[in-house]
């Protein structure tokens, strides 16, 4: 179960989950908003038949610009136990995933340990996708090496201002650095299959932020100098204004093309 007092994430809230709720809004129980196979991660991931995503609702950070906002801070969803979670990831196995996706699970970490081993149990045999904003207590992620395949963490930002700015993450870049090294220790470098799925390993992904591209350039400098040329990254600059983005003028736009190449140059 969730401890008593909750810090599975940076915020250290110490609630009781069971009676109170802490900043992701979460109690006990873990809350899925949706799954399904979805053809649109990296084709790595998404090959030809889809990645078996699970949604789960809540988040410990508060993106103004989140596409995902009524998943993330609305709620919507349906509480399930660790068992059904497991008959979930086995039904989207025999759907023909390639994996399993598990989208915005930190707040969840020790009920879906559990879900995870129950269905290991029972048979289920692809991988095991962590897809997190990587805003993660190192301590927490520890619990799930050898559970976890491939992680899939979103290096989000450099500067602690835009961190707080944006998504109410103090020193964001400094967990989400050790968290990334944590999981890089875990499962190192690539490992594909005969059709180019990837069975192991980690990318990190980088959303191009408008205005921001000095910030991009420190994250993938890091990136660069802490962690092997083999390790992937996926630059994405299809960032549209969602949710409350229209409250921020400077970031209340889609990206330039002329930006999103600068970003690919810096990183090539």
């Amino acid at each position: 179960m969730i401890s008593q007092n909750c810090n599975i994430c940076p915020r250290n809230c110490n609630v009781d989950r069971s009676t109170e709720k802490g900043f992701c809004g979460m109690s006990n129980d873990i809350k899925v908003a949706k799954a399904y196979l979805h053809k649109w991660e990296e084709p790595c991931i998404s090959g030809t038949r889809g990645s078996g995503t699970v949604f789960f609702t809540g988040c410990n950070l508060k993106c103004v610009f989140c596409q995902n906002y009524k998943i993330s801070q609305k709620n919507f969803g349906i509480n399930v136990l660790p068992e059904k979670l497991a008959d979930i990831f086995m039904n989207l196995e025999k759907s023909g995933a390639h994996n399993i996706n598990l989208v915005s699970p930190t707040i969840f970490i020790p009920k879906i340990k559990e879900s995870i081993i129950i269905a290991r149990n029972k048979g289920l045999n692809i991988p095991i996708v962590y897809n997190s904003n990587a805003y993660e207590n190192i301590e927490s992620l520890k619990t799930l090496d050898g559970l976890i395949d491939i992680y899939l963490p979103d290096l989000k930002y450099y500067s602690n201002e835009t961190a707080l700015k944006y998504s109410r993450a103090p020193y964001y870049f400094k967990y989400a650095t050790k968290a990334i090294l944590e999981m890089y220790r875990q499962v190192g470098n690539p490992v594909f299959d005969n059709e180019g799925i990837m069975k192991k390993g980690m990318i990190i992904r980088h959303l191009i932020l408008p205005g921001k591209l000095n910030e991009t350039k420190e994250i993938l400098k890091w990136i660069s100098d802490n962690l092997p040329k083999e390790i992937y990254v996926s630059l994405m600059g299809q960032y549209i204004p969602y949710f409350e983005a229209y409250k921020y003028p400077e970031i209340n736009k889609k990206n330039k093309q002329k930006r999103i190449r600068r970003g690919n140059r810096i990183f090539l």
